[in-house]
């Protein structure tokens, strides 16, 4: 199998990842999307998505990336669905290995690999996931205005998901398997000074409960059993929805030892600027956002990289004519 060469290779392919296939291809950089394993990214597993412009009606996230994979391969975006096991950024072009064998060679790089909520796994989680379980407050918080929450997990992003919530919900119940906080002390403050906001210590979810789906009605959350981590004792607590708030992992394992990482292990970028520390790799979306995590602002950074590929690349170009 000969190696094949790509100005633009993008790796991933959520809503970063296939932006910026659809403006390098506009761009005529012939760009390579390599998909990966879970083509779509998060938003697969997210149904009713209510916060990306452009749509009056709520819409369904696999069907909001399906979208974004036709427009890319509409404008000329070559889709290719292997996964990137390897590689080599010390040398130019770069060289990226995948599982079925190929080599390819890319002028630039733009890393869009995301990142997962860390979850539970418990295996009734999995079964309401999209259905009264999430890990986006900022995604789904709106579906809960007037109901009962529950939020799992006790540092600044479970407070910070509780604060968020409790502008919207009843009220909004914390769990935590310890008996203090690791998140900031002022954020720590503003939650215990909401009064519909409830913690609930030394405790963990050992099981989600609700009603099985019934067509055309989807499954749906009603509460969980909670086991007190000193004492082992099951309690049960009714709620509409559960949100897990344990924290996320980049995608980063590939990259380690040759890309720079910030200290919580997400892909440094220069400031205002997709840029990592090596000149003609980019990165975008979820795997560097640590902050936001949303599908507009992936989709945004995507489209960044592409005009900072391109750019970067116009500088190149002269260079490389020569050398040839």
């Amino acid at each position: 199998m000969s190696a094949r060469h790509a100005h633009v290779l993008i790796i991933g392919s959520g809503p970063a990842g296939y932006t910026a296939a659809i403006y390098a291809a506009r761009a005529m950089l012939k760009p390579v999307l390599i998909a990966g394993m879970e083509q779509g990214g998060q938003l697969m597993i997210t149904t009713d998505v209510e916060n990306y412009p452009g749509f009056a009606d709520p819409i369904q996230g696999p069907w909001l990336m399906d979208q974004m994979l036709k427009q890319a391969k509409h404008v000329g975006a070559e889709i290719v669905n292997d996964l990137v096991t390897e590689v080599q950024l010390a040398q130019r072009p770069f060289i990226i290995r995948t599982d079925s064998g190929q080599v390819w060679t890319a002028d630039t790089l733009i890393i869009a690999t995301g990142a997962k909520a860390k979850w539970l796994g418990i295996e009734s989680e999995q079964h309401f996931q999209g259905f009264g379980v999430s890990a986006c407050a900022t995604c789904d918080g709106f579906f809960y205005r007037n109901r009962d929450v529950i939020v799992v997990g006790g540092g600044n992003s479970a407070v910070e998901e509780a604060l968020y919530l409790s502008n919207i919900a009843k009220s909004v119940t914390v769990v935590h398997r310890r008996d203090s906080f690791r998140s900031e002390k002022i954020l720590q403050e503003r939650l215990f000074q909401r009064p519909n906001v409830e913690v609930v210590w030394n405790s963990e979810v050992a099981e989600i409960t609700g009603e099985p789906a019934k067509p055309p009605m989807p499954p749906s959350v009603n509460g969980v059993k909670l086991r007190n981590t000193l004492t082992g004792e099951i309690s049960e607590r009714a709620t509409h929805g559960v949100f897990v708030a344990i924290g996320h992992a980049p995608a980063t394992e590939l990259f380690k030892g040759q890309v720079r990482l910030k200290d919580n292990g997400y892909m440094w970028t220069a400031p205002d600027s997709t840029a990592t520390n090596i000149p003609g790799v980019f990165a975008a979306g979820d795997v560097t956002d640590d902050t936001f995590r949303q599908a507009i602002t992936a989709a945004g950074m995507g489209c960044m990289a592409a005009l900072e590929a391109e750019r970067y690349l116009a500088g190149i170009q002269p260079v490389a004519e020569a050398a040839e």
